[in-house]
């Protein structure tokens, strides 16, 4: 526990609580009414926050399915088999403090989630690295992962520029931005004079999970995930994966949980536009009608948002309306998951890391961790893969980089060379927002000029450090304590990693070097 009864949220004594506002438990007299538009991790923070404390929620998601981006879908394979299909893999790190509070509303333990013991990376010239031994302690962390990795040698230590660096060693929000949204990812990696493997192997890989190519990729991003995973925080590089998938593990026990708290769901049902009311609140415009609600969370992807903004000329003003307008996506990604006769080799580890074999980001063995895989695996005695490509060309021939991307399969994995492949199933999709190099300064924070209306989402910026998924659900409740904060009821708490570098003699040659 933390000091006022705060249960601590994961082992590093270091993370800071971001309070939220005071105020009544739950409403008394008549609710306010809230529509959450989009119904992914943020749309579903936010709904969780507001339904808690008695607003009546309106949550519309276009699709059928809960979830956005983490959603799963039921498909029939070849060999008769029900299984689920996903948009692929995500890790869930021991830092994630406010997305694992949202799961555990449902899962107090988290027994749904699996840890992996490792997260390996391979690079197609021989090297490996792993994070299972590296310690989770700043900055014994950073050094220990130098120490074990083979990328670092003695001779590449000694040619590393340390000024360059320094801005990693002291990350803070959102002066990072101001000091890095300028250059892109790849540059800062070359000023540093980190090695070619080390570039490749570590830092790219974890560049790219931003689904972008580091050189359009925000150097202050990467520097952000530096800070989060390795300098700013003791949880360590491992992470948990879902026990089953998506919709069973986490977003149909939500589900019974939002409705159980009043809340309105309503999954297939997109918004069109959403427009202010002459006498206060906003109309909510979907195929059936309009729906008036006091406020509204735009939980959208980049694409969504900017469409929605563009058919709501009323919404907010000019100004944030043109900020918005000008975001972008980031380019095509490729999930490609395959039901194979015979297994990979018993040593192949979860998940995969890898650089160097074109198109191919990671390689994951699902049945080393999720129930339905494994079953599936047990009853036919085959594996069942997944393999990602980010940041694919747009005007790239699909079906020859799904070829690709097998064809890597059996060089990473050689034993997969003369498997049958009994089902594939292929997913492309570009909704994922682009942090571009400059591009800081037009991304929407969760307050806009219409206080009543709120905007979460991982696009969306916070001055804390969050990223990927745990900025989806912190902005989520984010955008909810904002409108609680308006109708006089508390809001929800929450953590994150420190907001600084833990090395007081590091930040002072970082504060040295700024000025």
């Amino acid at each position: 526990m933390r000091p006022g009864g705060t249960p601590r949220r994961g082992r590093d004594r270091r993370a800071q609580i971001v309070p939220g506002p005071r105020g009544a438990a739950r409403v008394t007299g008549e609710a306010p009414t809230v529509a959450v538009i989009g119904g992914g991790i943020a749309g579903l923070a936010a709904a969780t926050a507001l339904a808690e404390r008695g607003v009546h929620v309106t949550l519309y998601e276009r699709e059928r399915q809960l979830g956005g981006r983490l959603a799963g879908w039921p498909v029939r394979l070849a060999d008769g088999s029900a299984v689920t299909m996903s948009r692929g893999f995500h890790a869930f790190f021991r830092q994630y403090y406010n997305l694992r509070g949202l799961l555990r509303r449902t899962d107090p333990g988290l027994g749904r989630l699996v840890g992996l013991p490792d997260y390996p990376l391979r690079h197609s010239g021989g090297l490996q690295d792993s994070f299972a031994r590296v310690p989770r302690t700043p900055p014994w962390s950073a050094l220990g992962f130098a120490a074990l990795s083979p990328t670092f040698g003695v001779r590449d230590l000694a040619r590393l520029n340390p000024r360059a660096a320094l801005p990693l060693l002291d990350v803070r929000v959102p002066e990072v931005y101001q000091r890095l949204d300028g250059t892109s990812a790849r540059q800062l990696l070359e000023r540093v004079r980190f090695p070619e493997a080390a570039h490749h192997l570590a830092f790219e890989v974890f560049s790219r999970s931003f689904f972008a190519d580091p050189g359009e990729l925000s150097a202050a991003e990467l520097a952000l995930m530096f800070h989060i995973y390795f300098l700013g925080s003791s949880e360590g590089l491992l992470f948990d994966v879902p026990a089953e998938p998506f919709p069973a593990a986490l977003w149909e026990p939500l589900a019974h949980y939002l409705t159980g708290h009043g809340a309105d769901l309503r999954t297939g049902q997109g918004v069109e536009s959403v427009r202010p009311g002459p006498r206060g609140g906003l109309h909510v415009g979907t195929p059936d009608g309009e729906r008036r609600h006091d406020a509204a969370v735009l939980a959208l992807d980049t694409a969504g948002l900017r469409n929605l903004v563009a058919r709501s000329p009323h919404l907010c003003d000019e100004r944030w309306r043109a900020r918005v307008l000008r975001l972008r996506t980031a380019p095509p990604f490729l999930v490609s998951r395959l039901w194979l006769d015979r297994p990979v080799a018993p040593g192949r580890p979860g998940f995969l890391g890898t650089s160097g074999y074109g198109p191919l980001d990671n390689v994951s063995v699902l049945e080393r961790w999720e129930g339905e895989a494994a079953r599936w695996s047990r009853r036919t005695g085959g594996s069942v893969i997944e393999l990602h490509a980010y940041a694919v060309d747009a005007g790239a021939d699909r079906t020859a980089e799904q070829e690709r991307l097998t064809g890597r399969l059996r060089e990473v994995y050689p034993e997969t060379r003369d498997a049958v492949i009994v089902d594939a199933r292929h997913e492309w999709r570009a909704d994922c927002p682009l942090f571009p190099v400059g591009g800081y300064r037009d991304r929407p924070g969760v307050r806009t000029s219409d206080p009543a209306v709120t905007v979460a989402g991982d696009l969306v910026r916070t001055g804390l450090p969050v990223a990927l998924m745990e900025r989806a659900a912190t902005t989520g409740f984010l955008a909810a304590n904002a409108l609680l904060e308006r109708w006089g009821l508390r809001g929800q708490t929450l953590w994150t990693v420190p907001g600084k570098g833990r090395t007081p003699p590091l930040r002072l040659l970082n504060r040295l070097a700024g000025t």
